[in-house]
């Protein structure tokens, strides 16, 4: 008697914490305001049973290494680098079991269950988050450059926009009425070419370029953007920038009047500093301007570069490089910056500045990813495959229960029995471990209702031996469960050593099944061997004078 109080228990013990598990708990999740637009956090109760892509929708991504940037001589070590980055940006994102994965030699395979803004995680996937920190050309030699490079371009038959249109009226239109305000709101090279007419005519390069309001920076109307950027791509025109300058387009468009501006910045090509001396990040809203920044903290060998460079430069503009790109305005050096700074995005939301944090935090790609695949799953392609698998469980179930009660009778009802607890079981360790259920898993899920079944069988089996050869019912049933084990043992371990290698080098469906049958497996052989035992005893203990079993 006090043993079967014991197991009792034992199993409403564990049915208790398993009930625990699967209570719906509060989850806090980002969101998308639908007025303003930006990322909010909401607190959601969700039963805590991760779902899989499959079955809650998301994003899968292929991605391989964007050769068309440059040569990249050992596309599967860029990759493997990769993989380390983007499941580090990933972890710190928030999105509950990721799958990210190299597939074959050089491809990088990124799914995110229930994720609710692609674009967002594509951004922060790929973005290669190289910094660095360049001084702007404080002599103006750009500039003074501008005279030959037109002259080289003319040389090679290339026409400023004015000269096609309208001559000079269309270059008066160029200047703008600025032209008394000294060097802002003038063309980058105040010194006009002189056709054979006398008339003062634009070059090709310096009539797209207006002096911004900083040395080094700028101005080119957003819709010649293009053209500038394929004159400054041309060969002649790289040849005769000044030997130490690189030129870098801005990432913010300006409004005058009412034309849009891109800043271009002429920057030293040797940083000061980049990004590899980075050693934390984080995004904060600035109290007194409500600007959105990002405080950084450098390496103390960093911080002494750092101190020491910014010294020399003080004065000077110092250029925000991220992924070749200057980030808003370069700001003017005042003093000295030790390990300390931060990056100022200016009215840039909240949210861009925790995701430049992010990516900064988590390291700079070791080359660009291009992505060459993606698949965008919707949450009622997910309620259908969950509906189609329950429905396909219970029709299994049903039908294993059918035959079980019809075959074995009473034996049979007491397997059934133990087959509920066996269904909490398994989805409460599905929870507690944070395993993904996947459709797969839900196949797996079915399949080990009939191993569990089938330890049962194995045991009625016996038991039905031991009665034939005219055993006591007490005594058949625990030879029956003593003669059994050994096969339900080989039998269970064996299938979970081969689910195991399964986990091991399958793909994420693959593993959702592997993971969901072998916990099935191990809730199954709990179920059928300690909990029907229990039902066993409990009743032989009301039927002690029973002369025979239905089994």
């Amino acid at each position: 008697m006090r043993t079967i109080r014991n197991r009792l228990i034992v199993i409403a013990g564990l049915a208790l914490l398993s009930a625990w598990l699967l209570l719906p708990k509060n989850v806090t999740q980002r969101v998308r305001d639908a007025t303003s637009g930006r990322m909010k956090d909401t607190t959601v109760r969700r039963v805590p049973i991760n779902l899989g892509l499959d079955l809650q929708g998301g994003i899968h991504l292929a991605l391989e290494v964007d050769q068309s940037k440059g040569p990249v001589p050992d596309c599967a070590d860029a990759i493997q680098r990769a993989e380390r980055v983007v499941r580090s940006r990933i972890d710190q994102f928030g999105t509950t079991e990721p799958v990210v994965q190299i597939v074959g030699r050089c491809r990088l395979v990124v799914e995110l269950a229930g994720e609710k803004d692609p674009a967002r995680a594509k951004s922060i996937i790929q973005r290669t988050a190289f910094l660095e920190f360049r001084i702007t050309d404080m002599q103006n030699r750009f500039r003074d450059a501008l005279g030959e490079i037109d002259q080289a371009l003319r040389a090679a038959g290339v026409q400023a926009p004015g000269q096609a249109g309208g001559g000079a009226a269309n270059v008066a239109q160029l200047f703008g009425s600025d032209t008394s305000k000294g060097k802002k709101g003038k063309a980058a090279k105040g010194k006009a070419q002189k056709d054979t007419t006398g008339l003062n005519v634009p070059g090709p390069l310096s009539s797209l370029l207006f002096q911004g309001s900083l040395p080094g920076e700028y101005l080119v109307p957003e819709e010649q953007a293009p053209a500038a950027e394929s004159l400054l791509a041309r060969p002649e025109v790289r040849r005769l920038i000044p030997r130490g300058l690189e030129l870098k387009w801005g990432t913010e468009v300006a409004s005058r009047g009412a034309r849009a501006y891109r800043a271009l910045y002429a920057v030293e090509d040797r940083p000061i500093i980049t990004g590899e001396e980075l050693e934390k990040a984080t995004a904060r809203r600035d109290q007194m301007t409500n600007q959105s920044v990002v405080d950084f903290t450098l390496s103390r060998r960093g911080g002494r570069v750092f101190e020491r460079e910014t010294g020399r430069h003080v004065n000077h503009y110092m250029a925000i490089i991220l992924d070749d790109r200057v980030q808003g305005q370069p700001p003017i050096i005042k003093g000295q910056i030790g390990q300390h700074g931060l990056i100022e995005l200016g009215s840039k939301p909240l949210q861009d500045a925790q995701d430049l944090a992010l990516v900064l935090r988590a390291g700079a790609l070791p080359a660009p990813l291009t992505i060459v695949e993606e698949r965008s799953i919707g949450p009622s392609l997910g309620q259908d495959s969950i509906k189609d698998g329950i429905h396909a469980g219970i029709v299994g179930v049903a039908l294993v229960v059918l035959i079980m009660v019809i075959y074995y009778r009473m034996s049979g009802v007491l397997a059934v029995a133990a087959l509920t607890l066996y269904v909490l079981f398994t989805l409460a360790w599905l929870a507690g471990f944070g395993f993904t259920l996947t459709l797969p898993g839900l196949a797996g899920l079915v399949l080990s209702v009939g191993i569990a079944v089938d330890a049962n069988v194995l045991i009625f089996e016996r038991i039905r031996e031991e009665l034939q050869h005219g055993k006591l019912v007490r005594t058949a049933v625990d030879e029956g469960f003593k003669h059994a084990m050994s096969a339900i043992i080989d039998s269970n371990v064996s299938t979970m050593l081969t689910a195991f290698i399964l986990y091991l080098v399958g793909t994420g469906p693959v593993q959702g099944f592997a993971i969901t049958l072998i916990i099935g497996i191990a809730a199954s052989m709990v179920t059928a061997i300690y909990v029907v035992r229990t039902f066993y005893m409990i009743w032989l203990l009301r039927r002690p004078d029973m002369a025979t079993l239905s089994v």
